[in-house]
């Protein structure tokens, strides 16, 4: 008798028809609120790591969050090493060691995570944001 495979509940994207062969983002990555850009198709690498971004507001409410934060631990996240390779992108200001990115026009987020720490890492997380 053959199984067949697990059902994937349906809020869990599939990141196939978004990562090319060789890791990068196929699609333009938007913001999900306005639809600015953010980044250009092949800027970007697909990486999986488990990171905690506070729930999606405005930038003013972002820097003064005070004791518990509201949230999700995401794990699929686009990677990018330089800032400039953004289309368009906001910074909070520094919440300890963390810069929250958002959409700079809407300024609505984070939709990703900077650690002050390693100025080579960048991550926009998939759930976040949405991809055309």
């Amino acid at each position: 008798v053959a199984l067949s495979p697990p059902c994937t509940s349906p809020s869990r994207k599939d990141s196939s028809d978004l990562v090319s062969e060789d890791g990068k983002n196929i699609k333009s990555v938007l913001c999900q609120r306005c639809g600015s850009k953010v980044l250009c198709p092949g800027m970007a690498v697909f990486a999986e790591i488990e990171l905690f971004l506070p729930s999606m507001r405005k930038k003013s409410s972002l820097s003064n969050t005070e004791g518990s934060v509201d949230g999700d631990t995401l794990t699929a996240h686009w990677l990018v090493d330089d800032m400039f390779s953004f289309e368009n992108v906001g910074f909070t200001k520094d919440v300890g060691k963390i810069k929250y990115l958002i959409c700079a026009d809407c300024e609505i987020g984070p939709i990703g995570w900077h650690c002050l720490d390693d100025k080579k890492k960048f991550y926009i997380a998939l759930d976040r944001v949405n991809h055309e």
